[in-house]
């Protein structure tokens, strides 16, 4: 009898571990709240993501800018920050994409949203004053570290729905390689730490798919762009594009920075388009949730914005490049509504208010000849409108309405501006308009047809040049799969 009774005792405290475990562990290696915290290692790690790109720039490019010593450090420091004249997709887009290795190099390390922002400034910081011969930017330490949070957190989120330590084999290799496609810096931290291929219980996941639901589609078919308004003067190429909807803004439990993440991001696949079209991004970064009548749902909170819209020309006889609009660091309100019409029509609505820290605007005038640059930087707001309507079984119509309006206050009257390291481009305001419809048809419960109208409108005033008015649109053809 004490046997059975020893063995019962035993069972009881086996069955009390395991669910200790379930909830303690659970997700133990991706809430910065229970993850152990290495801020050393961090930090080495982030001087170490500089000194590997500066070695490749000096070593392999032999890039001019990487040949530093300690008199273009002090250089550096004396002549302070200006805004640089790199193109921009390197300035807008691909200094955002190298501060997110810094953040996630942070995140991996157990550290939380803003620590991690804090460790992008310092590894943007230095790289600027310390791995270049070139006055330190502006603008580039900007959008790296503001820019670069929104792409690292969102990366980090989307490889932690890939990671999963209870598998083995060839489904965990490809499980961890794709993560760390999608985050090098943490693919290298659990490469460093043997967690790449560490078994251990089903328990101990990366991701809670009740608490932060995913919805994500993926659309490809024909995009056709008119060259500054005329139907007959198009350009037609394939796209993709990919969206991913992170958590859900009309729960209780979605009021931490990066709960609720919407990303959308545009890829051309021919044609003379920019690979990359655009990429969007809306984080909350604080929210707090309300039910303002029975049935409906409403949530206001801090928002945390990433834009990024690239054009070129239509065709070999266009003039004028259609649009170039981006503001990498931007910060605002929001409040989103949902509203059941019917048992089977939904509406869901969302309004932001942003202030723009950093962003930059296709300009018609200033042109750097060395970089090719042709676009202004600045700062000013943007106004954003989503509307979208279920019909259940049938399908959904949307509607976009976003205003970006960029101020340029340093700019020049004449080619004064082509020699000075420090110019934002053309002095004046630059506004885009851009009014989206899209109708998608349900041809199964996965999957639709999707045509969409997008229009721009660019109205850019300057203070020593003519004002121009530039009309362009666009009509897209896909098909839309969930998954």
């Amino acid at each position: 009898m004490k046997r059975v009774f020893a063995y019962i005792v035993c069972f009881l405290l086996i069955i009390s571990d395991i669910c200790a475990q379930q909830a303690d562990s659970l997700f133990a290696y991706n809430d910065s709240l229970r993850m152990k915290k290495h801020p050393w290692r961090a930090a080495i790690q982030t001087l170490g993501i500089n000194a590997t790109v500066w070695a490749y720039d000096r070593y392999i490019r032999e890039a001019g800018f990487s040949y530093i010593s300690i008199h273009s450090v002090k250089d550096n420091i004396k002549r302070g920050f200006v805004w640089d004249n790199d193109p921009f997709s390197i300035n807008l887009l691909d200094h955002p994409f190298h501060g997110s290795f810094y953040y996630n190099t942070a995140r991996s390390n157990g550290l939380s949203h803003w620590t991690s922002l804090a460790y992008t400034f310092a590894g943007s910081l230095s790289w600027e004053l310390f791995a270049e011969r070139e006055s330190p930017s502006l603008n580039d330490l900007i959008s790296t570290t503001i820019g670069g949070a929104a792409l690292g957190e969102g990366t980090y989120r989307i490889s932690s729905l890939l990671l999963d330590d209870s598998k083995r084999g060839a489904e965990r290799f490809l499980r961890e390689l794709l993560g760390t496609v999608i985050s090098p810096s943490r693919g290298l931290n659990r490469l460093l730490s043997g967690d790449a291929w560490k078994v251990r219980h089903k328990y101990y996941k990366y991701h809670d798919y009740e608490k932060f639901p995913i919805n994500c589609s993926l659309t490809t078919g024909v995009r056709l762009m008119a060259d500054n308004n005329h139907l007959f003067r198009e350009n037609s190429n394939l796209f993709l594009e990919f969206n991913m909807i992170y958590g859900d803004l009309f729960k209780n439990s979605t009021s931490k920075p990066y709960d609720y993440i919407n990303i959308t991001s545009l890829i051309n696949v021919d044609g003379n388009q920019p690979l990359i079209g655009s990429v969007n991004i809306i984080a909350q970064l604080a929210g707090k949730y309300l039910e303002p009548l029975p049935g409906h749902k409403m949530s206001v909170g801090l928002f945390h914005h990433f834009d990024y819209f690239d054009s070129e020309l239509v065709n070999k006889d266009s003039k004028v490049v259609p649009f170039k609009i981006s503001e990498a660091a931007a910060v605002g309100v929001g409040m989103c509504y949902l509203l059941p019409v019917t048992k089977n029509v939904i509406i869901r609505y969302r309004g932001h208010l942003n202030a723009i820290l950093l962003g930059g605007s296709l300009t018609d005038y200033y042109r750097n000849q060395l970089t090719g640059r042709n676009y202004n930087m600045g700062s000013g707001y943007s106004i954003k409108s989503n509307t979208y309507i279920e019909f259940g079984k049938y399908g959904s119509f949307e509607l976009n309405l976003f205003d970006y309006h960029i101020f340029t206050w340093k700019g020049y009257r004449s080619e004064e501006v082509y020699s000075d390291p420090s110019t934002q481009g053309d002095k004046g305001n630059t506004q885009l308009l851009l009014i989206n419809a899209i109708m998608g048809l349900n041809v199964s419960p996965s999957a639709k047809i999707s045509l969409g109208s997008f229009y721009y409108i660019r109205n850019a005033h300057y203070d020593y040049h003519e004002d121009v008015l530039s009309r362009t649109f666009e009509f897209r053809l896909g098909l839309k799969y969930k998954f």
